[in-house]
């Protein structure tokens, strides 16, 4: 017996039109363009040893002119931030002594913060002078994407890092990441990304854990390997490392600026076949992390199901050439 023609008519228009709402519901919360906007006063830095004098920054679009930069960004970290970048100054420090050659700086984003994480990270850069450290103060506060992607816009370095300010991440294995740069970057000016990573740590975690949260931790893994990357398996290590011209590609093509921002980051580079690495790296938990486990997972899968869903509906195109600003 076959189906009344109506009843399929019917259920076609239900299909269409539901697609036809999906489609609107994306056109709405979906803007284009990734959000390259700064504020005039996010264009320059203070140089406290001039009177607070306020310096252009470069762009990430122009030609290298020192070795590494290394982007911190920071939001309420006045407690946090000193410990992070004693240690990452202490070795950058060092091998500038033993290497005259090298050079280095580090970008300290402060993504709208209420309180004085501008005003520590200013005491460096008087310190060690604004050649080595930089504040990049936001008006607003952007999210944890928005502001790297603003620090590696203001950056010189030829290889750019950036890292977390909690220090939950050894910055001494920053070795490993740039050697393995290094086998993957065949020719100097190519595109590569090395990413660290926390996965070898993943049966200590599970250990610690609640059984509800180490679901939701296989849940959200799975999740982001089905949708998005599959060659890397800790995604969300606030330390990756990579060329000049790979984040100039990847940074100006990404436009989720929050917490799930690594993932589309890597899905663009994968799309772009940019070679990837991944690297263990010393981990420990920080006090006073930002996250909210349930909610802000919650927030991450979604913000993973439209990365997936924006791209696959041509909403958000990737563009293999880079558009200076």
């Amino acid at each position: 017996m076959f189906p009344d023609v109506t009843l399929l008519l019917y259920a076609g228009c239900l299909m269409i039109t539901a697609v036809l709402v999906l489609v609107i519901i994306f056109l709405f919360f979906t803007s284009p363009p990734p959000d390259m906007y700064r504020y005039l006063n996010e264009k320059s830095y203070a140089d406290p040893n001039k009177d607070n004098a306020m310096v252009d920054f470069p762009s990430l679009y122009s030609p290298a002119s020192i070795d590494l930069s290394i982007v911190v960004p920071a939001y309420n970290e006045e407690e946090r931030l000193p410990k992070m970048l004693d240690e990452c100054l202490e070795i950058l420090e060092s091998r500038r002594e033993s290497n005259k050659g090298f050079t280095y700086e580090v970008i300290i984003v402060d993504d709208g913060s209420k309180d004085k994480t501008t005003q520590v990270g200013l005491k460096y850069s008087k310190k060690y002078t604004v050649e080595f450290v930089r504040v990049l103060t936001l008006t607003k506060n952007r999210g944890k994407g928005g502001a790297i992607r603003l620090g590696m816009l203001s950056a010189r370095g030829r290889a750019l890092l950036f890292a977390d300010a909690d220090g939950a991440t050894e910055f001494k294995d920053l070795v490993k990441l740039e050697e393995s740069l290094k086998k993957i970057n065949q020719n100097q000016d190519s595109r590569a990304l090395v990413c660290g990573s926390r996965a070898h740590l993943q049966d200590e975690a599970v250990a610690q854990r609640s059984s509800f949260r180490t679901i939701l931790m296989y849940g959200f893994h799975f999740f982001v390997w089905f949708l998005c990357v599959r060659s890397i398996k800790d995604t969300q290590c606030g330390f990756k490392l990579m060329t000049r011209n790979a984040a100039a590609v990847l940074f100006s093509n990404m436009h989720v600026n929050r917490w799930a921002f690594d993932v589309e980051l890597l899905y663009i580079a994968q799309y772009l076949g940019i070679p990837m690495d991944e690297v263990a790296v010393n981990w420990q938990e920080i006090e006073g992390s930002k996250i909210i486990p349930i909610f802000s997972w919650a927030q991450m899968g979604k913000d993973i199901l439209f990365i997936r869903l924006r791209y696959t509906l041509g909403f958000w195109k990737i563009e293999d050439k880079v558009k200076g600003q």
